[in-house]
């Protein structure tokens, strides 16, 4: 066997890998996917997917897309999954950036305003709406959810707030 050639058991991690990937691209919704570049062909095979309910037709399906996959570049692919799924650095770092925002918001009153001068397209009556439910909570489960909530608004602000990707 010649040094350049790939091993037989290469060849299938490979497509088990790619196969995989495409797998996780079809369980992305559609606003998750459209963050995606595919080309049209593995864009239409996805939606293909979704519109099929046997097993059996499922399983070609993804085997077909994973053939498919064998054409984009893998790395890219996977790189931008980490980031929606929330799995890589730069989305663990914005998590957390956003989580500390939601505690300051909610500890200090002062930090609404410098967070409205830092984010100048967020809705002020809205933030303000859900810091004051947090607050207003009689018991832990409402304030967890009122938190939540919280952070759930300044995510979707944040994303729509022409901040880099």
């Amino acid at each position: 066997m010649a040094l350049d050639e790939v091993s037989k058991s290469e060849r299938k991690r490979d497509a088990t890998r790619l196969q995989n990937l495409g797998r996780a691209l079809t369980e992305l919704n559609a606003t998750q996917l459209a963050q995606v570049r595919l080309s049209d062909v593995l864009a239409k095979a996805i939606t293909d997917y979704h519109r099929i309910s046997t097993n059996e037709a499922r399983r070609r399906q993804l085997q077909f897309i994973g053939k498919l996959m064998r054409e984009v570049d893998a790395t890219t692919l996977e790189t931008t999954l980490e980031r929606i799924e929330g799995r890589s650095a730069r989305a663990r770092f914005e998590r957390r950036q956003i989580e500390a925002w939601r505690d300051r918001l909610i500890a200090e009153p002062v930090a609404l305003t410098e967070y409205l001068a830092a984010h100048h397209d967020t809705d002020r009556q809205e933030l303000r709406h859900h810091i004051q439910r947090v607050h207003k909570a009689r018991d832990t489960q409402r304030q967890r959810t009122a938190a939540r909530a919280l952070f759930r608004f300044l995510r979707s602000s944040e994303k729509g707030s022409g901040q880099p990707d």
